[in-house]
C-alpha cells in the first residue's frame, strides 16, 4: 500500500504524548501491527479477550482460530467471524480517525492511502486485543458501558453487546485493562473524553488493579512501539531485545 505523507494541517491531532524510542522501529500500518502482535507480544497468548475462548495462532500474519466449543461460547449469527481472532481496536479506530480531515473526506480507506499519522494511529499496539470475530463485529464502534443486562448472547461468553443503547459491556476481570487503554488512547492522540466515559473509565480504572499479566503486555508492546502506557506501569526499554 503507497502511502503519501500530507501536511500535519490534515489532521487536528498534534504530536503524540509519548515520544517514540530512535532504537525502536514501531509497525508503520494496520498491516504491520497484526503481524508484529503475534510475532512479538500475544505468542503465549492462549484467550481472548471479551470471552476466554482458546486461541490457536496460524503463522506470523496475525491469524488464529478460535475453540468456540471449549468455552461455552455460542454462535449468534455469524459463524466463520465466531470462529476466528479479530484484532479488536479497543478505542475504535472510527472514533480516532474521526479527528481526521482524511476521514471526513473518504473513511478509513483514504485515511490509509494518504495520512501517516493515521496509519501510527491504527497501528498502535497498545490499542490492540484478540477477540473473537463474531463479537467484534457486533460491537462494531460502540463505546463500553455499564448495561442491565446479564450476559446471555454467546453462550458463557460474559461480555454483553446492546445494540439499542450502542453499548458493549466487557466481562468483568478486562474492565481495568479496557479503562486504562482508553485513557491512554485519548491522552496519546490529544483527544478529550466525555465526562460521563471519563467517569466510568476512572472508576473502572480504580476498582480493577493492574495484572501482572497487563505489566508484562506493556513491557512486551513498549519493546515494539517504543514507549508504555503510563496508567499500567513503567517500562524498560533497556530489557527490549535481549
Amino acid at each position: 500500500m503507497k502511502i503519501i505523507k500530507v501536511l500535519s494541517a490534515c489532521c487536528m491531532f498534534a504530536s503524540p504524548v509519548f515520544a517514540n524510542d530512535e532504537r525502536i522501529a514501531p509497525p508503520q500500518n494496520f498491516i504491520e501491527a497484526k503481524a508484529a502482535a503475534v510475532q512479538s507480544i500475544y505468542f503465549d497468548t492462549t484467550n481472548d479477550l471479551y470471552c476466554d475462548c482458546p486461541i490457536t495462532w496460524r503463522g506470523v500474519k496475525g491469524s488464529g482460530l478460535i475453540d468456540v466449543e471449549a468455552c461455552g461460547y455460542e454462535i449468534r449469527k455469524d459463524e466463520i467471524r465466531a470462529r476466528r481472532v479479530e484484532w479488536e481496536h479497543v478505542l475504535p479506530i472510527s472514533i480516532v480517525g474521526r479527528q481526521y480531515q482524511c476521514w471526513k473526506n473518504g473513511g478509513r480507506n483514504n485515511c490509509r492511502n494518504v495520512s501517516v499519522e493515521f496509519n501510527n494511529a491504527e497501528a498502535d499496539l497498545h490499542n490492540f486485543l484478540p477477540v473473537v470475530g463474531e463479537v467484534n463485529g457486533d460491537r462494531a464502534n460502540f463505546m463500553y458501558g455499564m448495561l442491565n443486562e446479564t450476559p446471555y448472547q454467546y453462550g458463557s461468553c460474559q461480555s454483553v453487546v446492546n445494540f439499542k443503547s450502542r453499548k458493549m459491556m466487557p466481562k468483568e476481570d478486562v474492565r481495568g485493562m479496557v479503562a486504562r487503554i482508553t485513557l491512554y488512547m485519548y491522552d496519546q492522540y490529544n483527544m478529550r473524553l466525555s465526562k460521563h466515559d471519563k467517569q466510568l473509565f476512572d472508576t473502572w480504572n480504580k476498582m480493577y488493579p493492574v495484572t501482572k499479566w497487563e505489566k508484562e503486555r506493556n513491557q512486551r508492546t513498549a519493546c515494539v512501539m517504543g514507549w508504555g502506557n503510563s496508567y499500567v506501569s513503567k517500562v524498560d526499554l533497556g530489557e527490549c531485545n535481549k
